[in-house]
């Protein structure tokens, strides 16, 4: 099945420092190529895998579920791990989900995560019945989109597939009970006015993790998919400060 426009995974090699960053449900690549390409031309080493079933068409989702996109970012992190010396999470959405759940697993083997309009609840999803009606009807309207910037658009499924909804469901509930056993440094930037992902859920990651290094910045210009949008430059630059500032820590840790 041919790919999407932009929809390709991107790898760079650089540095001992790499960054794993992760997109969201229903997106792909696209959405985070730019803060990819910033932070190679930087130096650092990227990974941006494109998740199974996304990227193609929403049918191909439809047969996936969390188990699967969890697993392509965890093997992503692992190559990573023996590649560089220290190693980032970033995600967008869903993607925030993911690298949530690689830090509370993975403990120490991830450096730090920053991740943008992170999903934990989605009542949006959940007020449709998702356990009963993804029986009875395959899809719904799609999410992708919200961009506050005009003439800026982001790739990926126009129709929303129920199973894979309600699979991304059950990837919330489990991350939700996980997110206390997350202790590396965390940024969150989360907009102020969101139509996918409300600001509670930032709110309620914030309030859950065990991260004693917390950042918190709010968008105030974009709305959900704000890697693309206006405050794009601001994640970009704000993410590679909380990345060198981490590692500049551990060079005189490791040093003295």
């Amino acid at each position: 099945m041919p790919l999407l426009p932009g929809a390709e995974p991107m790898r760079r090699d650089g540095g001992e420092v790499g960054v794993l960053l992760c997109h969201g449900f229903t997106g792909c690549p696209q959405s985070m190529r730019p803060w990819a390409e910033y932070l190679a031309e930087r130096g650092l080493t990227v990974s941006l895998p494109l998740l199974p079933g996304h990227g193609t068409r929403w049918q191909d989702l439809a047969v996936t579920g969390w188990e699967d996109w969890y697993a392509a970012v965890d093997v992503e992190l692992r190559r990573l791990r023996e590649r560089c010396e220290q190693v980032f999470v970033c995600g967008l959405s869903m993607g925030g989900t993911l690298a949530l759940r690689l830090a509370a697993r993975h403990g120490e083997a991830v450096s730090g995560v920053v991740v943008v309009n992170p999903a934990a609840t989605l009542p949006r999803l959940q007020g449709h019945a998702l356990p009963v009606l993804r029986h009875l009807v395959s899809s719904i309207p799609g999410i992708v989109g919200d961009i506050a910037k005009e003439g800026v658009t982001e790739v990926g499924y126009d129709r929303v597939p129920l199973h894979a909804a309600h699979s991304m469901l059950n990837l919330l509930r489990v991350t939700r009970a996980e997110l206390p056993r997350v202790t590396r440094p965390l940024m969150v930037l989360h907009s102020r006015v969101d139509h996918v992902v409300s600001p509670s859920d930032s709110a309620l990651v914030l309030s859950r993790v065990s991260s004693r290094d917390v950042t918190e910045t709010v968008l105030e210009r974009s709305l959900h998919v704000a890697t693309l949008d206006h405050d794009a430059e601001r994640i970009f630059a704000d993410s590679y400060g909380f990345i060198t500032r981490l590692t500049a820590r551990k060079t005189a840790r490791d040093g003295a």
